[in-house]
């Protein structure tokens, strides 16, 4: 079974590539992030078309996760937790959980945070502190469950997921805070599975638009997906596909994906 996350970051305009990534690599699960549109807008027919079944939580032109599935997709659920934190009264569409093929896959959107002194970074912080709360009751519930936690963390959890640590001084992503959050939900019992396979330093996942960074090879790695003990133990390879950043209409994000036994 092989199981991809990918912030494609607008769904419309990307749909011919996510088609594509699809049937070039044989992908039973995808997880999306930042899809950018509305219910209605979800171009759905085109993966139908295909035999994948799809789950979709968007409001507007902004935030937005889905779940794409050949392999069943039951128990979906929007929230994480009936508390799941909001910004503004809000609750963004932010993550989206459903099982497929036995595993229970969390598509999630991990708010940017946006500046160090903005309120965006205090919810944040109560969002991946939450989250690390009902990872813990899932797996106090049932240890050997099977649990994918994957997407867009907006977190570089280690100095060498940078291209350069000096040019994110003072800023979001990088802070010990958000790292130290990152860090609880492994330490809750979530294994970075795909580090392993693609140690770094200089292995990324997103590449900004601007200044050229993708050429120059100036990253950073920010999309993980992270698994239960039970769900860690079938992962047989991980890897990020640099190749889907390269050409006309890219993702500013490169897939990930794991494959299990």
């Amino acid at each position: 079974m092989r199981i991809a996350t990918w912030n494609v970051n607008s769904i419309r305009s990307r749909i011919d590539r996510v088609v594509g990534f699809l049937e070039r690599h044989d992908v039973d699960v995808l997880a999306i992030q930042e899809t950018k549109c509305r219910e209605d807008q979800f171009p759905g027919l085109e993966l139908s078309a295909l035999g994948y079944e799809y789950a979709h939580a968007g409001l507007n032109q902004w935030n937005g996760v889905a779940i794409v599935s050949r392999v069943g997709l039951d128990d979906v659920a929007t929230t994480f937790a009936d508390d799941q934190p909001t910004f503004a009264d809000v609750l963004e569409p932010r993550s989206i959980g459903a099982t497929c093929g036995g595993v229970r896959v969390w598509s999630l959107y991990v708010p940017n945070g946006r500046e160090l002194d903005h309120d965006h970074y205090v919810y944040k912080l109560a969002w991946l502190d939450r989250l690390r709360e009902a990872g813990q009751e899932w797996l106090a519930a049932d240890p050997d469950a099977q649990i994918a936690l994957t997407g867009d963390w907006n977190v570089a959890p280690q100095d060498e997921d940078v291209w350069d640590m000096a040019a994110f001084a003072g800023s979001t992503h990088v802070s010990e805070p958000e790292r130290a959050a990152f860090r609880a939900v492994v330490d809750a019992g979530y294994a970075d599975v795909v580090r392993p396979h693609t140690p770094g330093p200089g292995v990324y996942t997103f590449w900004d638009y601007q200044q050229l960074r993708f050429p120059k090879r100036e990253g950073m790695r920010i999309d993980f997906q992270l698994c239960s003990p039970a769900l860690a133990a079938r992962v047989e390879k991980g890897w990020i596909d640099r190749e889907e950043r390269k050409g006309k209409g890219a993702s500013d994000h490169a897939p990930v994906v794991i494959d299990l036994a």
